[in-house]
């Protein structure tokens, strides 16, 4: 195993925090989910996790509020304590991808109001709002077939890109 870099870690955590609050996601809520992807435990408190990303308990408390609401975050109590730890669940990309089916079918619903509203999709608007519905409505169809094809290949032994298995080349 190699030794960890834990300034590399910093600069890594910041760096994807950022790009992920670029494409939307609230910044707070990416640094924990960056702190905990990069954490050797299994599982952390809230302190931790505010020393760790020099935040206020505050701003942990709302980020894991956040990300326990897409279900990137599980929350567990400490035995013995009223404090909770937060962990990363199994296959949480997974999960979180599939609780997107409910918002693209909310999005569809909407958006057939809209074009109703809008005079139907003859109209300019309409049709932009049409294009929309008739985009999340591909993407409903498509992200079942898509996370069941991801599990599937979760379950095949893993390779790397040079095509050896990742074991063979760490070697």
């Amino acid at each position: 195993m190699g030794d960890r870099d834990e300034e590399g870690v910093r600069r890594f955590v910041e760096h994807m925090a950022m790009s992920w609050a670029e494409w939307g996601f609230p910044r707070m809520a990416a640094r924990v989910l960056m702190v905990m992807m990069a954490a050797d435990e299994e599982a952390l408190t809230a302190a931790e996790l505010g020393d760790r990303l020099e935040i206020s308990p505050a701003a942990v408390s709302g980020a894991v509020r956040y990300l326990i609401q897409i279900g990137m975050l599980a929350r567990e109590p400490v035995p013995g304590s009223r404090r909770d730890r937060y962990r990363l669940p199994d296959d949480a990309w997974y999960q979180a991808s599939s609780l997107k089916g409910g918002l693209y079918k909310m999005i569809v619903d909407m958006a057939g109001q809209g074009v109703t509203a809008l005079g139907g999709d003859e109209t300019a608007s309409g049709a932009r709002i049409a294009e929309m519905r008739d985009f999340f409505v591909f993407l409903e169809a498509e992200m079942g077939a898509l996370l069941d094809k991801w599990h599937e290949s979760r379950r095949q032994p893993r390779v790397h890109p040079t095509g050896l298995r990742p074991e063979d080349a760490r070697r």
